[in-house]
């Protein structure tokens, strides 16, 4: 007997033991009182004592704000862009005994039940969009808060959460935290990495919704891996503050991007020289070597606009300081990089140097800008520089002075700037300045650091996450202020929701594998969706030497991507794309030709993100939701809609299976090959060939290869027209120029082409004012089997030039102010 009650006293210990800890969660409650609140909303009191408020932020926007005190709190938003924003009425609340509801004239609305808080989302065609599986709790003690909603189907599947290092585009069935950490040589599914961006895109059959958590705080997303019905996110404090985009009449993910994009900011165009190659190394040590590999570049005729300069520029790695040993004349070097048209970009760390002999560091500890420890001294840490102080980002005054800063390079003919370490990371205090080789998600500044918050205060664990969207921000817009007449390239390893205002992104410390290149595609994919358009990963990976096979591949597979840079830690041999013999530096200079030729295409596409919000580059499903086929391929990609690219990321892999996505048709872009899509097939690849294919009915412009950006206005244009289009059918593109820098474009210094193509017909119109654009030369048809009759400018012949074997015909332009092209077959 006593043996029994022994063992039946064991798990009541335990129960006691949980009972306090899990004691502390509660739901939100009942409903008690509803009212409207202004014209788009409608506020709910709970039985909890929990405040709910609930709103039509857009048209197709609904933001829930639930608040466990009671209180909404007031924290300045660094996620959602400040701008005049109208928001929709609703019509008059209406009430039952069991619900709240409150609906647009669209359609669209919400539905709350009263007993068991939970909240349901219909779109305008009354379609569940999106329901709680349970009501929200939260922990008053901790701050810890929760909301877990139904998954529509088995089928639903979830994209973007910014950077996640998975081999697999979908996040279904993944656990993932948002929490900005330095992750040297991080390891597959390795979770988390630099970029906090809680927001993801849901897709179910043809639609989608997107979901945006409006919270700083380190918080999770159980995405069906616990219940494969339902899945779940939390935060460790704050308010259950999220957004839900409905997606419009068709529910299409390029309406749910455009809609979050609309909340949290659009990049600006970028000047059209940090598309180009961009050259990197940990270090280039001295300022002769920075100028024998931009020589070298130069020799070999390999095209490249940028190269970087590391932390060892620096004097003592003091920020904005030169080593003057090893670069005693900075402005010579960039005197000379210009002359041979290449641009210098310098790292920047947040870290400061505790030294009161340096200016830096004694101004901000004079201003008071510096982040504090709890009892309110400066946190001092250990980074690069030894022992050092770190800027205080939230607070305005500290965003104006450390943007002032980049006189001091600007002066010295710097271009661009590349901000680092900036998840804050710190080193182990025993570790002085030697960087942690353990992954660990706290080396960062103390949670309980204070920050000024833009005036709302805060501890770092509310503010970690948006101290690298923070830092960029001081630099976008110091160098905004600095040099008002060109446009800012920032480039960011950590970031929050909004980064894309400012920076460009790329994926970290990654390493020479061939794991790491499969994983580069749905990182980047993912980045791309999470609104994030300008992102790239370094080129034969960080990390460790890659073979010549696998920079080769590496090099072809990232050509087309939004952002191109080569980087190599120190301590290893040579990575430029000459360093692996004459025959990879044939197939590498290829690589990189073939991405000048399109930097026109790119170039439209960024003007076009900014007005829409697209991303550069898209996964399959992103244009064809309705092909379920398309949600789990995570090796191919669209650079637009126009482009499919489906690099090679196996070792020793000559040919390879290639999925073309139902609704369009696609040929290969070096031999005119019809593949018709919804259909797989095995194509050749080479070594020396990316598979890279366009679509039916596109017209692709692209240029004479050039050595840089710089020669870009004197390089003439072809229009790539892929025939095959349907009779019944009318495509449209566009080809959009301008300076390529400043902000001309903004006003009427720019011009558009655009171009209607119908069977065997173009249609040529233009706009906008500016007329040193890039004069179309060439029209090149692709996929012609048989040399046509006839073709007729303007209702005038002309010349044809048919080459059988590659399926193409060409025909010069002599005039830029063509409004006809007829073919006659």
């Amino acid at each position: 007997m006593l043996k029994a009650v022994r063992l039946l006293g064991l798990p009541l210990f335990l129960l006691l033991l949980i009972l306090p800890a899990r004691a502390a969660w509660q739901n939100v409650g009942s409903i008690t009182h509803a009212a409207q609140s202004g014209a788009s909303g409608v506020i709910l009191e709970t039985s909890s004592g929990a405040k709910i408020l609930i709103s039509f932020f857009d048209l197709n926007v609904v933001r829930i704000r639930i608040a466990p005190s009671g209180n909404f709190e007031n924290a300045f938003s660094y996620a959602i862009e400040e701008k005049l924003r109208v928001k929709p009425k609703i019509k008059p609340i209406q009430q039952t005994a069991k619900e709240v509801i409150m609906e647009l004239t669209s359609g669209e609305k919400v539905v709350v039940n009263k007993t068991f808080i939970a909240i349901t989302i219909f779109d305008a065609a009354g379609e569940k969009l999106l329901a709680d599986a349970a009501p929200a709790m939260f922990d008053r003690a901790s701050g810890e808060i929760q909301a877990t909603k139904m998954r529509r189907s088995s089928a639903e599947t979830y994209y973007g959460f910014g950077e996640k290092a998975s081999a697999a585009l979908s996040r279904d069935s993944q656990n993932l935290t948002m929490w900005n950490t330095d992750t040297y040589r991080y390891a597959v599914n390795q979770d988390p990495l630099y970029q906090a961006i809680p927001f993801f895109i849901a897709l179910d059959r043809g639609k989608a919704y997107g979901l945006f958590f409006h919270n700083s705080f380190r918080s999770s997303f159980d995405m069906g891996k616990s219940a494969p019905d339902k899945y779940t996110f939390s935060a460790e404090g704050g308010e259950l503050d999220y957004f839900v985009f409905i997606g419009g009449k068709n529910r299409t993910p390029a309406k749910i991007l455009e809609d979050y994009s609309n909340l949290t900011g659009r990049t600006p165009l970028p000047p059209v020289w940090a598309l180009g190659y961009q050259q990197s190394r940990y270090s280039y040590p001295t300022q002769a070597r920075v100028l024998e590999v931009a020589r070298e570049f130069r020799r070999r005729q390999i095209p490249a606009d940028v190269i970087y300069l590391d932390i060892d520029h620096m004097d003592g790695f003091r920020v904005f300081t030169w080593d003057k040993q090893k670069f005693p004349n900075p402005k010579e070097l960039t005197d000379d990089l210009a002359k041979i048209n290449f641009r210098a970009v310098t790292i920047i760390d947040p870290a400061i140097k505790v030294d009161d002999k340096y200016q830096v560091y004694s101004e901000g500890k004079t201003e008071n800008l510096f982040v504090k420890t709890a009892d309110g001294r400066d946190f001092n840490g250990s980074v690069w520089a030894g022992n050092s102080a770190f800027p205080d980002f939230t607070d305005p005054k500290t965003r104006r002075w450390f943007g002032s800063w980049y006189r001091t390079y600007l002066s010295n003919g710097i271009a661009g700037f590349w901000n680092d370490m900036n998840e804050p990371s710190v080193f182990p205090a025993e570790k002085d300045n030697t960087p942690p080789l353990r992954y660990n998600p706290f080396n960062t500044i103390p949670l309980d650091a204070r920050h000024n918050g833009d005036g709302a205060g805060g501890t770092h664990k509310r503010f970690h996450n948006v101290y690298g969207l923070e830092m960029a921000h001081s630099s976008f817009e110091g160098l905004q202020k600095l040099q008002p007449a060109k446009r800012p390239f920032v480039l960011t390893r950590a970031g929050f929701a909004g980064v894309q205002r400012y920076a460009a992104v790329w994926t970290g410390d990654n390493t020479a594998s061939w794991e790491h290149l499969q994983m580069s595609v749905p990182m980047l994919l993912n980045l791309s969706v999470s609104g994030v358009p300008f992102v790239g990963a370094d080129v034969g990976g960080y990390a460790d030497m890659p073979s010549g096979e696998l920079y080769a591949r590496w090099l072809q597979a990232a050509a087309l991507t939004p952002f191109l840079r080569s980087h190599s830690e120190n301590n290893l041999p040579n990575k430029e794309p000459w360093e692996y013999g004459a025959d990879f530096e044939r197939i590498n200079r290829a690589s990189i030709e073939l991405r000048y030729e399109l930097l026109p295409y790119l170039y439209t596409l960024f003007r076009e993100h900014e007005e829409d919000g697209k991303s550069v580059m898209r996964p399959l499903w992103f244009e064809y939701p309705k092909d379920l086929k398309t949600y789990t391929v995570d090796d191919e990609y669209l650079v637009g809609r126009d482009l499919l690219i489906a690099p090679v990321l196996k070792q020793g892999q000559l040919k390879r299976s290639i999925y073309f996505p139902a609704g369009d048709d696609w040929r290969d872009w070096q031999t005119g090959i019809l593949y018709k899509g919804g259909t797989t097939a095995e194509v050749e690849a080479s070594l020396e060939k990316l598979p890279l294919f366009a679509r039916v009915g596109a017209i692709i412009p692209t240029q004479t290869v050039v050595q840089s950006t710089n020669e870009m206005p004197k390089a003439d244009l072809t229009l790539h027209v892929i025939t095959g289009v349907a009779p019944d059918k009318t495509d449209q593109s566009t080809v959009f120029q301008d300076a390529g820098d400043g902000y001309g474009y903004r006003e009427n210094s720019w011009r558009e082409n655009k171009i209607e193509h119908q069977k065997n017909l173009l249609k040529f119109k233009r706009f906008g004012n500016f007329a040193d654009g890039q004069k179309i030369k060439t029209i090149e048809f692709l996929g012609i089997e048989i040399k046509p009759q006839e073709i007729r400018i303007d209702g005038k012949p002309v010349n044809i030039e048919f080459d059988q074997p590659e399926k193409r015909v060409r025909i010069l332009l002599t005039s830029d102010n063509v409004t006809e092209i007829a073919t006659i077959p």
